[in-house]
């Protein structure tokens, strides 16, 4: 008897041990999953911490999940989090045997850091742009981008307020700018960042009662938001050529207001746009969105046929007018909702479609004009730093982003049931990101990834990741082959980087570095 008396009271203090436990769970604001999912999200973490373990004896290897890798995520949360995220006992990659290896060709004479740049990464060092946007064609605010590295295009509806709130402030922190995506320009998107407001084929933000584009909404919209640029999307490389998707689960009464559409209906985006269709008419919306703002103007989109890229770079050429950025969107780039034929097998992935996009500028001398931005899973140092190795001026992050803010790459993103609070309209399960905790890791990130980017730069002896030359970049091949970049994206000696003036014209603003090799 007495025993059953002793279970019983082991028994009560486990009940009262978890009720604790769940209840310091959803009071805490650090972890989204254990606020979503008191105590039964500590299994998580312990499996997690179990984890290389695991795989290496029963699952996977570091480097076999995807989209992106069991490395990759620990180097985005490690970053995120401010804490180490160095490796031990040398690469568990298969560098002999992985098709287009990339690896970065180190000089001999590193070039020092700056006088006074900070050894670790840091918000208030933000490596600035090689490159004015919009002053090749005069616009009345043109301005160098603060950052090489920004937030790229998600929009409010696919991910939470929350969320778009924490990616926010956290670029804001970084010195950074948010793109808003297609979705319009929301409250959760006034915290502070510079904004890139995107105009998708549903005018979102910018229309009339019919739909269509409308200038006066536009003007309206914009006003007195920290609205730097506007991008035309053509198209996504997760879903090019089809439109955008948020499915009736994401469609809560907020967004339907903000996007003028029915509440819990699929908000299908039409695939082209009404407001041109061909290159001159793009050219001529360009113009019309610039004169009237004073802004610059760009263009996403993803790479299929080439053709019109040609067409583009030649009508520029001829009329004077254009793009004043061009911001190439890989096929391997990630979604909230997308058919799988076409996030699988429509649109070339980054390292194959941007050059063909910078052949076509670079052929008409504009690639100096031009400003270049790339995405598509560049939100990796030895990516990122091969997408500038070909002519990037710019990289832009999502997936990644999403990550430090606490996305644990469930792919429900298309379900509305995102566990962690980040890709869901779910009240119940926003409320576990909490935004004041989350920014700081965003911010984090984002200079984690600048200062990987000069890090690079500096050991391949130039002094800014725009600077690196495509041939100091080599993709390893089958039978201890290699190609440099240069050599894949057949670039002539010259291209890839910004123009001589442009590096001068930066090193005004930056401090002359120190004696290549010194201390």
């Amino acid at each position: 008897m007495e025993f059953w008396w002793v279970v019983a009271g082991l028994a009560a203090l486990l009940v009262v041990g978890l009720a604790a436990l769940a209840v310091y769970d959803v009071l805490q604001r650090r972890h989204a999953i254990l606020r979503n999912y008191p105590v039964v999200g500590h299994l998580r973490f312990t499996l997690e911490a179990f984890g290389p373990e695991l795989r290496q004896y029963i699952v996977t290897s570091n480097d076999e999940e995807r989209p992106f890798s069991r490395d990759e995520r620990r180097w985005i949360y490690t970053s995120a989090y401010d804490r180490d995220n160095t490796f031990g006992f040398g690469t568990d990659n298969h560098v002999d045997t992985t098709p287009d290896y990339i690896v970065i060709k180190q000089a001999a004479f590193p070039v020092a850091p700056l006088p006074g740049e900070p050894a670790r990464p840091s918000w208030d060092f933000p490596v600035p742009c090689g490159k004015v946007l919009g002053a090749a064609h005069g616009r009345a605010g043109a301005f160098r981008p603060r950052s090489i590295v920004n937030v790229s295009a998600m929009s409010f509806g696919s991910l939470s307020g929350a969320a778009v709130e924490a990616l926010n402030r956290g670029a804001a922190a970084a010195g950074c700018w948010q793109n808003t995506g297609e979705g319009g320009l929301s409250a959760h998107h006034r915290h502070g960042a510079d904004l890139v407001f995107q105009i998708g084929t549903g005018y979102f933000g910018c229309r009339d009662e019919r739909g269509d584009f409308s200038l006066e909404r536009l003007l309206r919209t914009i006003e007195g938001a920290p609205v730097r640029a506007l991008e035309i999307k053509l198209s996504q490389g997760a879903k090019p050529g089809l439109g955008g998707l948020l499915p009736a689960a994401k469609v809560t009464p907020e967004i339907a207001g903000m996007r003028g559409i029915p509440v819990g209906v699929d908000c299908r985006s039409p695939n082209r746009h009404r407001a041109f269709g061909d290159v001159d008419g793009l050219i001529e919306f360009v113009e019309q969105l610039a004169a009237a703002t004073g802004l610059p103007v760009g263009i996403k989109s993803a790479v299929g046929e080439e053709q019109f890229w040609w067409e583009l770079a030649a009508r520029m050429r001829a009329t004077g007018g254009g793009p004043d950025f061009v911001n190439v969107d890989g096929g391997e780039g990630g979604t909230g909702a997308a058919p799988l034929v076409f996030s699988d097998h429509v649109s070339l992935p980054f390292l194959r479609g941007f050059p063909r996009v910078y052949r076509a500028f670079a052929s008409e001398d504009l690639h100096h004009d031009v400003v270049f931005a790339g995405a598509g899973r560049l939100g990796m140092a030895n990516r990122g730093l091969t997408a500038m190795a070909l002519g990037c001026d710019l990289v832009n992050v999502a997936r990644e982003a999403m990550l430090a803010i606490g996305c644990i790459q469930s792919q429900r993103c298309h379900t509305g049931r995102c566990p962690t609070g980040v890709a869901t309209q779910s009240r119940r399960l926003e409320r576990g990101l909490h935004p004041d905790l989350k920014y700081v890791r965003c911010a984090n990130y984002l200079s984690t990834l600048r200062h990987e980017l000069l890090r690079l730069a500096r050991a391949c002896g130039q002094e800014h990741p725009g600077a690196v030359q495509p041939d100091q970049v080599e993709f390893l091949q089958e039978g201890h082959r290699s190609l440099t970049a240069a050599e894949v994206a057949d670039y002539p000696p010259g291209w890839g980087t910004p123009s001589d003036a442009d590096l001068a014209a930066l090193r005004d603003e930056w401090p002359e570095p120190s004696v290549p090799g010194g201390r």
